[in-house]
């Protein structure tokens, strides 16, 4: 492969024809070998999974959210892997709902458990109630490739329409006349490219396209605002934004362009009243600030400020109230909750008290109500739902996370640390572990991280984690720069020709956690997942003496050949995020990190590597051919294992418990290695 006078040679480029038996052979046997490798950990795996799986409450469900006469939550029964998703009607003068199983008024409005039925992979990928509340659309992938199939029912009887809806992105909205439905579908890139307009009872082949986006670097949604009186379609890339609405009232209109798009300027809105609020990075306000603009005159001049731009503040979303808005801001690494009155003589925030921790809204679709909802969780506290008085300044808790067996928190300590980067700059660090720990330097350790989109990893509790905490793990987050956790420099600084900053930073992460006598390098894993696999793949080319082990999942390593296809899912989307290789000085830059192409003959950690057959996010053949090349170049003899699911795709298996089969894998294979 020759571009910019510098060619390559890809000796694994085979290896990318999905329906060639021979590729399909080759991965099978890479599965063989790894179970054959690991067969001797099998009892341990059985254990770590029944463990995990042991925690879960089997008979649980979703705090109810109240919407429109009704209460909707979620229900597992014993042993289930999909739930039941329901609603009951509010009774009079109901603020909490009488329990659940004590009534016979529930409308069951999908049952996972028989829809999944024959299928070794089904997800839900998000349902619409009809404004009437008589009628229910929903969609299901049942391949793991992320195009969605939309099915609409009577939800009294049951009774199915005819028409299915083909290759969608998933996501749907109902207009007010309780018979259009808009939706997105996908192109040959599975790229979300246009927004269609159905009519209950009709052929799909005869739906309505009411916008196409021919830009190949934007993606197109439908939403619908809270207020439920306007319907957007939501264009967006990396750096561009643009929304064209209509009045739900009259899904025939024309959508009309909120705010045309410029180069650089992003934004979201929302509705209430006669005002539409827009988050957005207009002018210079990389952190975000909020706006507003009369209904009737949406274009940039017309809006007005609500919350100014800061420097060290950035704002990441709001939810709008009859008399309050509530904003999640993240300051200093952490998310805040802050609550302001309409009328601005309330502007307060909600303490949580911790180090480090995650907190965001959660369901509130209902604007006549002083209460918020939102979850809260920490490396230490299971996922919590409480239900907040705007006005009392009080929080109730509704729902935490029950662990079979018990579990103390108190038995658990949560540090916040600031590793210094190659820069001077200072990087977060989440860290847990089980109270007692010795900081010898002797201590197991995995170090995760993303770094990447501007998505921000934050603090949070996990169950399958207590199987190692209990195990003397010390388990570290990397807030590394890539995602949004300081603001978003923090973003800029670790993408494009900044992108080194990623991986150093993580590098600087467990350097730091060694100093500190958290672990050493026989007893440090590092784990990243897509984009994170990335992080990890680049990570063992440049400073592989550092870690034990890696577990790279669905990694994307192969990032040249990957951003120069533009047949390939994301690809010109993300120029934005890595740089367009068309380009000599991105090409150069790309090829300087890129995992695949820096593989060397030296030694190199343990490595798990795991992908799926059906992968729309990053193509399997990524991680296959990394491996190969790993194989052939490296000089050591630490173990080096792909698993390939040959059911699955990006998110790997489906249902509540099946994934933690995987869980126990990658748990066993670093237990094994400490063994060794």
């Amino acid at each position: 492969m020759t571009i910019h006078g510098h060619t390559r040679v890809d000796n694994y480029f085979w290896l990318n024809e999905r329906e060639n038996p021979e590729v399909l052979d080759y991965l099978k046997a890479e599965n063989e070998y790894q179970e054959e490798m690991m067969k001797h950990t099998e009892p341990l795996q059985k254990q770590l999974f029944d463990e995990i799986v042991g925690r879960i409450k089997q008979n649980d469900m979703s705090v109810p959210v109240k919407h429109k006469g009704y209460w909707y939550y979620t229900r597992y029964e014993e042993g289930m892997e999909y739930p039941l998703y329901c609603r009951k009607p509010v009774r009079a003068n109901e603020i909490r709902p009488i329990e659940i199983e004590k009534n016979n008024d529930e409308q069951v409005l999908l049952d996972g458990y028989e829809m999944s039925k024959g299928y070794t992979f089904f997800d839900v990928g998000g349902y619409s109630i009809s404004p009437d509340n008589l009628l229910i659309a929903y969609s299901i992938d049942t391949v793991s490739r992320r195009q969605y199939k939309i099915f609409i029912k009577e939800i009294s009887t049951g009774k199915m329409f005819t028409e299915v809806i083909e290759n969608t992105s998933g996501n749907m909205v109902w207009a007010n006349d309780n018979k259009t439905i808009f939706y997105s579908v996908k192109d040959e890139s599975l790229r979300s490219c246009r927004i269609m307009r159905h009519e209950i009872g009709t052929d799909p082949k005869d739906d309505v396209e009411v916008y196409y986006e021919a830009d190949a670097t934007f993606y197109a949604f439908v939403s619908k605002t809270k207020s439920e009186r306007y319907i957007l379609i939501i264009l967006e890339s990396t750096l561009t934004s643009e929304i064209r609405f209509i009045d739900a009232d009259n899904p025939k209109d024309e959508f009309k362009v909120f705010q045309k798009r410029q180069h650089d300027l992003l934004y979201g809105v929302g509705h209430y009243g006669e005002y539409f609020y827009i988050l957005t990075n207009a002018d210079g306000a990389k952190n975000y600030k909020l706006m507003r603009t009369p209904v009737n005159a949406t274009e940039k001049e017309n809006w007005e400020e609500v919350i100014p731009h800061r420097q060290d503040v950035l704002i990441e979303d709001f939810d709008l109230f009859a008399d309050f808005m509530v904003v999640e801001e993240r300051s200093k690494g952490l998310v805040n909750l802050r609550v302001m009155s309409h009328d601005c003589k309330t502007d307060y925030y909600i303490n949580f008290g911790e180090p480090a921790y995650t907190v965001e809204t959660s369901a509130n679709p209902e604007f006549d109500t002083h209460s918020v909802r939102y979850v809260y969780t920490s490396m230490t506290t299971p996922a919590s739902v409480y239900q907040y008085d705007m006005e009392e300044k009080t929080a109730e808790l509704l729902k935490r996370q029950e662990i079979v067996g018990g579990y103390e928190p108190s038995g658990y300590v949560t540090e916040r640390l600031y590793a210094p980067a190659k820069d001077g700059v200072l990087v977060p660090i989440s860290l847990v572990y089980k109270k007692g720990l010795v900081k010898n330097g002797d201590n197991p350790l995995v170090l995760f991280g993303y770094g990447s989109y501007g998505n921000s990893v934050d603090a949070y509790f996990s169950t399958a984690r207590l199987s190692l905490l209990d195990r003397g793990f010390v388990w570290a987050i990397a807030h590394i720069r890539g995602g949004e956790e300081m603001g978003r420099w923090w973003y800029e600084d670790g993408k494009l020709l900044k992108k080194k900053n990623t991986f150093t930073d993580f590098i600087a992460c467990a350097d730091y956690l060694v100093k500190q006598g958290f672990t050493n390098s026989k007893k440090m894993f590092a784990m990243g997942g897509s984009a994170g696999g990335l992080l990890v793949g680049a990570v063992a080319n440049m400073a592989p003496q550092l870690f034990r082990g890696i577990i790279a999942q669905v990694p994307f390593v192969d990032v040249v050949t990957t951003m120069l296809d533009d047949t390939i899912p994301l690809t010109t989307g993300e120029y934005d995020e890595w740089g367009n290789p068309n380009e000599k000085e991105y090409y150069d830059y790309i090829l300087s990190y890129s995992p695949y192409d820096n593989v060397e003959a030296k030694d190199y950690p343990a490595m798990l590597v795991t992908t799926g057959l059906h992968d729309s996010q990053v193509q399997y053949w990524e991680p296959a051919k990394w491996v190969a090349k790993l194989r052939e170049l490296k000089t050591d003899d630490n173990p080096l294992y792909l698993r390939t699911e040959m059911e699955f795709g990006h998110g790997g298996a489906s249902g509540r418990f099946e994934p933690y089969h995987e869980v126990a894998m990658e748990y066993a294979f670093m237990l094994d290695l400490l063994e060794k």
